[in-house]
């Protein structure tokens, strides 16, 4: 029996890349319609921004904004969606960390779909939740 050649990535999949967060997709994190609920993928989009921000500010970090969400394909039960991170802009108080979001169909055995992206903005903040510098800018 022969093993089926892996799947080729599609042009603009960080291949050299490690994802911030990997997740297989389970029938608990389905909408109405069968696919992966939206908010599923917006609540580890949030995770992976504080994963790659955290690598410049290691205290409490909160989300202030998320630039448009397109969903571009839909994502499937099965699915093995991986978040990479980069950070686009340290500021005095805030970061913004881009996250694109990459789904390999079939428990990870089949074709890559780009699902979707965002810049999250996330700003550093004090006990009091009050704006606080930036611990570690170069990271």
């Amino acid at each position: 029996m022969s093993v089926p050649p892996a799947p080729t990535a599609p042009s603009g999949y960080p291949k050299d890349k490690v994802p911030s967060i990997r997740r297989l997709m389970m029938p608990r994190d389905t909408n109405a319609l069968g696919t992966i609920f939206g908010g599923v993928i917006l609540s580890e989009i949030d995770l992976a921004a504080a994963i790659e921000a955290h690598k410049h500010h290691p205290a409490k970090i909160v989300t202030v904004a998320m630039d448009k969400i397109e969903f571009k394909q839909p994502v499937q039960v099965g699915d093995l969606v991986s978040f990479y991170t980069d950070t686009l802009r340290i500021g005095r108080t805030s970061i913004t960390v881009h996250v694109s979001v990459w789904a390999q169909r079939r428990f990870g055995g089949g074709t890559f779909v780009h699902v979707t992206e965002a810049d999250v903005t996330m700003v550093a903040v004090d006990d009091d939740f009050k704006p606080t510098p930036i611990l570690n800018p170069a990271g």
